[in-house]
């Protein structure tokens, strides 16, 4: 009866302004999750499949969805398509059309699906990896690494076949290398296309094998290839050979090489993009009169002086000497330090007398105590601290 039928933008779960494009998307998911062929004898995923498409033939129907949308399920009996409570499908006209692209994208066939499986295609790419130091990814570098190649025999010519032979047209498949057969579904004669399991969709069948490659036209060997490896490039990242991967199949091009770059860790550096960073520790009488110290970079030393007061943490810029862009070498980003106050930690007795004489100076005790320098001349407390202290 009509009244036991459930509406049927309730059973697609859309809204009553549900576009076309929404209609199928709905029916797509509830087709794939109660499909027949996935549900083996379950009856409840059978009925709700069959309501999906009851629903979705009616709505998707300009026609249909009008006269339901003004009399609901009453303007299909007594003849109006289905029958009896049940669906009647000789009225669902191109609506078979929508059925098989959904059912083609779902199960990998269809009516009109159509596909050639013995053409040519490209060979499969091949990975591997190599790992380079800290300094070589930032300027670049030329690496050798082996790999297992196939290349084409040379007795059969990549056929396959024993010498003075040749493959032979499958008889399975007449050599299209795919096989097509038709099935009874609920929708009425479904055409399906397979690759042909006789010659494994090459439409060739080889009787007479290759002694030297058994028959399937490649030969393995092991190939040294040189790799160069850009300026920037970062821990993770593949360089991209050209044609070095997997033999093609019928002719196809082949594949290509995926190496992976491993960075190994610097000591002194670490990176973040384009960015370097590092500490430099400096003595804390740098720090507190300041002067000219040395800091390393991956272009070298560098001079940098060091301001009378700097604070411990501190931290500079050195515009242009971080990683090159991998894009193009001439831009960099920056380095940027970490200037890190160092307190020694054991202290022989001249250096703890000249720092408690620092103390009694910075309490304002009286009697600034000095001491002559090799000239004879006397050198105030600070020239003192810093002779003392600095490395």
């Amino acid at each position: 009866m009509a009244e036991s039928k459930r509406d049927y933008y309730e059973v697609l779960g859309v809204p009553k302004t549900a576009d076309d494009a929404e209609l199928k998307r709905a029916y797509r998911v509830l087709a794939k999750k109660y499909h027949p062929d996935t549900n083996q004898g379950n009856a409840e995923a059978e009925a709700k499949f069959k309501e999906a498409s009851e629903a979705y033939a009616v709505l998707s129907d300009p026609e249909k969805r009008r006269q339901y949308d003004q009399f609901g399920h009453a303007a299909f009996e007594q003849g109006g398509g289905f029958n009896g409570g049940g669906f009647d499908f000789t009225d669902m006209g191109d609506i078979f059309g929508s059925f098989s692209d959904i059912f083609g994208d779902l199960f990998g066939g269809g009516r009109t699906r159509s596909q050639s499986y013995n053409g040519p295609s490209k060979g499969a790419n091949l990975r591997t990896s190599v790992r380079i130091k800290f300094e070589e990814a930032i300027f670049g570098c030329e690496k050798e690494i082996e790999i297992n190649s196939k290349d084409e025999c040379m007795t059969c010519h990549g056929t396959g076949a024993k010498p003075g032979t040749q493959p032979e047209t499958c008889t399975k498949c007449g050599g299209k290398g795919q096989v097509v057969f038709t099935q009874q579904t609920m929708f009425g004669m479904v055409r399906n296309v397979q690759p042909c399991s006789e010659c494994g969709g090459k439409g060739k069948i080889i009787k007479d094998k290759c002694p030297d490659c058994y028959g399937t036209g490649y030969k393995t060997s092991r190939k040294k290839i040189k790799v160069s490896i850009p300026a920037g490039i970062d821990n993770g990242q593949s360089v991209r050979i050209r044609e070095k991967g997997e033999l093609g199949v019928n002719g196809g091009a082949r594949g290509d090489l995926l190496v992976e770059v491993i960075v190994s860790s610097s000591p002194t550096f670490m990176r973040d993009g384009t960015t370097i960073y590092s500490d430099v520790y400096i003595p804390f009488t740098t720090a507190a009169l300041g002067r000219e110290i040395k800091i390393k970079t991956v272009d070298g030393e560098v001079a940098f002086d060091v301001k009378p007061g700097t604070q411990t943490n501190t931290r500079i810029r050195l515009k242009g000497k971080g990683v090159p862009s991998i894009h193009n070498k001439q831009i960099r980003g920056d380095h940027y330090v970490n200037l890190i106050v160092k307190v020694p930690e054991k202290l022989n007795k001249e250096q703890k007398e000249a720092l408690m004489r620092y103390q009694e100076l910075m309490e304002g005790k009286p009697g600034e105590t000095v001491s002559e320098g090799k000239n004879g001349k006397k050198k105030g407390i600070f020239q003192d601290l810093k002779d003392k202290f600095t490395d």
